[in-house]
């Protein structure tokens, strides 16, 4: 079994067992205070919330929703409560029983006025999760950052050097992001003054959301070049990932499936290749035939919305890959000097440069969001890429 098969389940499984206690929980108290036809609509009532709530997590999984075309904003917004919920439970659950944990162990043996100390820090650690969230979803969430950053490519020629590629990923325009906040992010992309705009993939979350929005937006996007782009597994999961090739290209933006598209910068030839997500399944025929997408004498760049195809890429000899995918974790907490996060579980390739020998790839964590609207210690971010000679 995959290890992301295997998260899945085990993160479903504690959330069902959260869930099953704090059921018991309120079946218990709603036995002491109601009888009969009382009662039997409070357990009706706390097995519809269940069923809810098992429903907003499978949707979050994103294909479902896809294939039963289910209303965009209806389902977004259960995912997102359902998952908010789900989370702060199990956080507070956990935190009230070692809580009480302590206070067994200690409140025989403690004055009054360390354990109302004790207490009161108990309360706060409760809180604590309810504010971290918030702070994500309120704040953080809509810090926009822009990351500028210089990547060594040997034997870069002259007329390359210094060229500027702004990267926007993982839009998601969807009921947590409006069509008005993308475009203060199109207009801050505008503003780094890019001789290559590119999009690597995740224009929208669901079936039903506002593709041609995301599009229009996209199509502002300036640069000396054009805009050049890659479709991610969103597109995909929505069903429109042909649409999107076809509106982009009426509007301006090259969608690069399966495809390459050279540029020419004086004498220096810019090569651009692009492929479709690469889901994990094709994980040992990564980027089949991307290879002949390269051209020789030229710099090569893979635009491929899944940072996990990076030791391919550079075995194939791509000098640089451009990612999203990841949103940098998206809920990244740092322990020691090092990020933590799910998403290392599924790769290595999370957030920022990597290097294989003299390949690069920068994995940016993008604009939006997908499950809950909240990000923690991984602001959305534009990125500017600046190409050095090594």
């Amino acid at each position: 079994m995959e290890l992301y098969h295997t998260i899945d389940i085990l993160v479903g499984l504690t959330f069902l067992l959260v869930q099953a206690r704090i059921s018991q929980l309120l079946a218990r108290a709603a036995a002491r205070r109601y009888t009969r036809g009382r009662l039997a609509l409070a357990w009706c009532g706390i097995v519809a919330f269940d069923l809810l709530l098992i429903a907003g997590y499978i949707l979050s999984f994103g294909a479902p929703t896809a294939s039963l075309h289910l209303p965009r904003v209806g389902a977004t917004v259960l995912t997102a409560v359902a998952l908010f919920y789900l989370l702060l439970a199990s956080a507070v659950l956990i935190l009230h029983r070692a809580l009480q944990f302590l206070r067994r162990r200690f409140d025989a043996r403690t004055d009054p006025a360390r354990r109302r100390l004790l207490t009161a820090a108990g309360n706060t650690a409760l809180a604590a999760p309810f504010a971290v969230l918030g702070y994500g979803s309120f704040i953080e969430r809509l810090n926009l950052h822009t990351r500028e950053i210089d990547i060594p490519i040997p034997g870069l020629p002259r007329d390359l050097e210094g060229l500027r590629i702004v990267q926007v990923s993982d839009i998601h325009l969807s009921p947590f992001l409006s069509e008005k906040q993308l475009a203060g992010v199109i207009d801050a992309a505008n503003e780094l003054r890019a001789h290559v705009a590119v999009m690597t993939g995740d224009l929208i979350t669901a079936y039903g959301d506002p593709i041609d929005a995301a599009l229009r937006q996209v199509a502002r996007l300036k640069s000396d070049a054009g805009t050049l782009a890659c479709i991610g597994n969103h597109e995909i999961y929505a069903g429109v990932a042909d649409y999107s090739e076809r509106q982009g290209a009426r509007l301006g933006i090259r969608f690069l499936r399966d495809e390459a598209k050279t540029l020419r910068f004086g004498a220096a030839t810019l090569n651009f290749a692009g492929q479709d997500y690469q889901p994990k399944s094709l994980k040992p025929n990564y980027l089949e035939g991307a290879e002949r997408l390269i051209r020789p004498g030229a710099v090569n760049i893979l635009l491929q919305h899944n940072p996990d195809v990076f030791p391919t890429a550079a075995r194939q000899g791509y000098n640089l890959l451009l990612a999203g995918h990841t949103h940098g974790g998206q809920v990244t907490i740092e322990i020691l000097h090092r990020p933590i996060s799910p998403a290392f579980f599924f790769t290595p390739f999370v957030y920022g440069l990597y290097r294989i020998g003299a390949q690069s790839a920068y994995v940016t964590r993008g604009i939006g969001t997908i499950g809950i609207p909240t990000r923690i210690g991984a602001p959305p971010e534009l990125a500017l890429i600046r190409l050095r000679k090594a």
